[in-house]
């Protein structure tokens, strides 16, 4: 939710559905119908790479913003942060790295 209200936030509109799996050191959330009106005008003229580098800029610019929700929830530190988006389906994936717990490191 954290990561589809910062969306919602900056570009003035989020996603429809927002699904987040937790796994160990990971955390994805995917985010389903992402785009904005201008940018589903951009995608019909055929500017599918225009959309997808404003996007990635977009995404590397909030990269802090992410992490620290992420921090914030899971109560450990953000070591990588990736993100990729996808026009056909319209979706998103926002990849988390955590840093292994110290049980886990140790190990």
């Amino acid at each position: 939710n954290a990561i589809a209200r910062l969306h919602r936030e900056h570009y003035g509109r989020g996603a429809t559905t927002t699904r987040t799996i937790v796994h160990r050191n990971h955390v994805i959330s995917f985010l389903e119908d992402i785009y904005t009106p201008v940018e589903r005008t951009l995608i019909e003229a055929g500017e599918q790479e225009t959309v997808k580098v404003t996007r990635q800029a977009f995404q590397m610019a909030m990269r802090t913003g992410f992490s620290e929700a992420v921090e914030e929830i899971t109560g450990r530190k953000v070591i990588a942060f990736m993100s990729q988006v996808h026009f056909d389906p319209d979706l998103a994936a926002e990849v988390f790295v955590l840093e292994p717990p110290p049980q886990q490191a140790a190990a």
